[in-house]
């Protein structure tokens, strides 16, 4: 699906035109354009993508490829950036959804393959304004990418959530389910892949914050640096958790070894407490022609093998193993 808008002194003066029209507004360099492709069709890629923008083919390839770590790319007369969104629109626990970005001086062109909350919220904000709109194609960037990173908060606090009830989990008395490392090792993964996102979109936004591109103008640098300062408190978060649970897994580990240590002890207490019986029984059950014990051998044998059997169930009780 393919949804734009246009601007002219930051207001909007046009919505969801065909792709001849497009050409023309491209054409016109008073006027800002917005192309957003949802989902696209491989005609609808190079009708857009090819057509009326002639990006580069590494550009149109990256879009088309997924990326799995954000990045900036910085071509003649544009950028292109790889953004990672959350999208909790679906059944998944913790999803991620590739956002790409064409950023030019009188252009934005945002490519994903699945609805995003940032990009509807803004498009609902354009519609409902009636005031004076974005006059850049980088405010429209910052806005789509800043709604984009408000959306990690549920992220961080929902995994934070199961964080919590691992660690109760762990510390409870009782004693440890047998399904609770394969929960761990889900939301180690999850705090993982987003570590390994936000990092190198900290990067991305640094880079644009550093004002290194044309395509970002001056004036609107200190917001993309407040943007770059969320992501590296996002980032020191997610890591703090992450530490947690690293802590809560080696929690979890000593206190599977001592249940069995205490399981080893019970086992071996056992052993020690049937040890007298065992060597009374095996000398008086040896096959002897003269074994003169034996005509008063069975109350000396029962009362030695009690008396002993008492002292090491007080030996062993003392030493804390019942």
């Amino acid at each position: 699906m393919i949804r734009s808008f246009i601007f002219s002194d930051g207001r909007l003066v046009g919505q969801d035109l065909e792709v001849e029209a497009l050409r023309l507004v491209r054409a016109d360099r008073g006027l800002l354009l917005w192309v957003d492709l949802d989902n696209p069709t491989p005609d609808e890629i190079k009708a857009i993508l090819e057509g009326v923008f002639e990006f580069h083919p590494l550009a149109i390839e990256d879009c088309v490829q997924p990326n799995s770590l954000p990045k900036v790319e910085d071509y003649e007369d544009y950028l292109f950036i790889v953004t990672h969104a959350v999208d909790f629109t679906r059944t998944e626990k913790f999803n991620t959804t590739e956002l790409d970005l064409f950023l030019g001086k009188d252009f934005l062109v945002t490519f994903h393959t699945a609805p995003l909350r940032s990009v509807s919220t803004l498009m609902e904000r354009i519609g409902k304004s009636v005031g004076v709109g974005p006059r850049g194609p980088d405010r429209i960037a910052h806005t789509l990418i800043d709604l984009l990173v408000d959306n990690y908060a549920p992220v961080i606090e929902e995994l934070r959530a199961e964080l919590e009830d691992l660690e109760e989990h762990v510390l409870a008395k009782e004693s440890v389910h047998k399904t609770l490392v394969n929960e761990m090792l889900h939301v180690r993964g999850d705090f993982t892949h987003l570590r390994t996102i936000v990092r190198p979109q900290r990067d991305v936004i640094e880079r644009l914050a550093r004002g290194d591109s044309k395509m970002i103008r001056p004036k609107l640098l200190p917001y993309f640096r407040d943007l770059r300062d969320n992501l590296a408190r996002l980032e020191d978060t997610a890591a703090g958790y992450h530490e947690r649970l690293l802590m809560a897994f080696d929690i979890y580990l000593n206190k599977a070894a001592f249940e069995a240590n205490e399981g080893i002890k019970f086992l071996t207490a056992i052993t020690a407490v049937t040890i007298p019986v065992m060597v009374v029984g095996t000398w008086f059950g040896m096959n002897f022609e003269a074994m003169p014990e034996l005509k008063h051998g069975y109350p000396w044998a029962m009362a030695f093998t009690l008396v002993t059997t008492i002292l090491m169930v007080i030996y062993l009780r003392k030493k804390r193993w019942f």
